[in-house]
């Protein structure tokens, strides 16, 4: 069996008698007594929090005019009511004991309600990061580092850690440079998370700004965040990233074969953002998809529709396939109606009631006046078409359509408009009834045997 390293043993060793002495002087007399006071301190925290807690979420459905943040924070405080109830109990006997009494008397009091008062801090603090694997991390090793601080392990805990590494001629890696890699890289990230947020709100309210350059500027500023939040949380542990570049240059090139679509629809994504022809809130027609563009994201568009479908489309399908965008240049859209009219009918007053009929219509632009053209002569009706003007195209054009359709009906029945439809004439000449009724009356005649004349 191979020897365990020497370091290995050291670190374990000076842990372990650092762990003793904090053991030994729990044992003292004048502290044995203040574990069972942390102990029944804990176990009425819990019985207040069992009492408090269905009043407080009670108290918080009734809230529904709160803000999402506030909300969300009474549910944090819901879900760590025991240790907030602990850290104000055990704050409260500290005090009390510290006026009546030795303040040795109640250390290992202070001590706990100093530590629950850091985990509270973490647990609210690492809010920030909205990853939640990151967060648990983040959290984690937060909590074990504050505990091992304020327990004066710190060191004794880093030196074994650090012992317990991978040597691979001049790479050394240990569990203390993961662990920090970790910590630091998350903070890093979700601190770059929360920038990015804040400077996407600030090009929001930025009306000089784009809609698309908005989106490109906040795109290109979360890469940049978190591209560095990365270099400088592996720099700060010692990292030497000097060595990844031929790597990564060998990985973007196998990538990038692999990869094509992906790498075409982001490029996609920023030729989309450069040339403006689309963003959020233009209203498109892809085929057989008809919405308005909710989201711009780096690999695809989202197009929400009238039924509330929301369509994922792949920023290449936009670059390379044939669009219409209702809303580019203005948010003016042009409308046809077509329908018909008896040729009893005078066409200038149909085309005059027909367009005072779709003015009648709300979402029908007055100032750019409807008009109504005769537009063939058909079998059975004088055809027109009707073309109005909208300036709402995020409303719908359907349902737009159907208002000036029911306002057309209300008009021509008013006035008296008949509206055609096919109609077929059967005549039946005398002649014919005769050659019928005489059909009928001799009956089929049967087959029977030839007769054949001596003549």
């Amino acid at each position: 069996m191979e020897a365990l390293n020497p370091e290995v043993v050291d670190a374990a060793q000076t842990l372990w008698y650092r762990i003793s002495l904090f053991v030994d002087m729990l044992l003292i007399p004048s502290r044995m007594y203040q574990v069972p006071a942390i102990a029944g301190l804990v176990l009425l925290a819990w019985l207040i929090a069992r009492l408090v807690s269905p009043r407080l979420t009670h108290w918080l459905r009734t809230r529904a005019n709160w803000p999402k943040w506030r909300l969300r924070l009474g549910l944090l405080v819901d879900r760590r009511l025991t240790l907030i109830v602990f850290t104000i109990l055990a704050w409260a006997v500290v005090l009390v004991m510290r006026e009546v009494t030795y303040s040795f008397r109640s250390q290992l009091i202070e001590l706990s309600a100093t530590i629950a008062s850091a985990w509270l801090g973490i647990f609210f603090l690492m809010r920030v990061i909205a990853n939640r694997f990151l967060r648990r991390i983040a959290s984690w090793a937060a909590w074990i580092w504050v505990t091992l601080h304020l327990l004066s392990l710190t060191k004794p805990a880093a030196a074994f850690l650090d012992s317990l590494a991978i040597v691979l001629g001049e790479f050394r890696l240990s569990a203390l440079t993961v662990i920090k890699a970790l910590a630091i890289t998350g903070l890093m990230i979700a601190g770059a998370r929360a920038l990015s947020r804040v400077i996407s709100g600030r090009l929001a309210m930025n009306n000089d700004i784009s809609p698309s350059m908005r989106v490109l500027t906040a795109k290109l500023l979360q890469v940049l965040l978190f591209s560095l939040a990365i270099i400088v949380g592996m720099k700060a542990v010692g990292f030497d990233l000097t060595g990844l570049a031929v790597f990564s240059g060998a990985v973007g090139v196998g990538l990038g074969f692999g990869l094509q679509k992906v790498v075409s629809n982001l490029v996609s994504g920023v030729i989309i953002l450069l040339d403006k022809s689309i963003k959020p809130g233009d209203v498109i027609s892809l085929g057989e998809t008809f919405g308005w563009i909710d989201e711009l994201g780096a690999r695809y568009v989202s197009v929400v529709t009238r039924d509330g479908k929301n369509y994922l489309i792949p920023n290449e399908d936009l670059v390379t396939g044939q669009v219409v965008n209702w809303s580019h240049t203005n948010n003016f859209v042009r409308l046809d109606v077509k329908f018909g009219a008896s040729y009893a009918d005078e066409p200038h007053e149909v085309s005059r009631i027909a367009i005072n009929a779709t003015l009648s219509v709300k979402r029908v632009l007055a100032h750019r006046t409807p008009v109504c053209w005769v537009t063939g002569f058909g079998d059975s009706s004088v055809d027109y078409v009707l073309r109005f003007w909208i300036g709402d195209s995020e409303g719908g054009l359907t349902n737009v359509r159907g208002q000036v359709y029911l306002a057309l009906w209300d008009a021509f029945k008013e006035h008296g408009v008949t509206i055609p439809f096919p109609q077929r004439e059967v005549r039946v000449l005398n002649e014919a009834i005769t050659l019928a009724q005489g059909a009928v009356r001799s009956g089929p005649r049967r087959p029977g045997p030839e007769v054949v004349s001596d003549d």
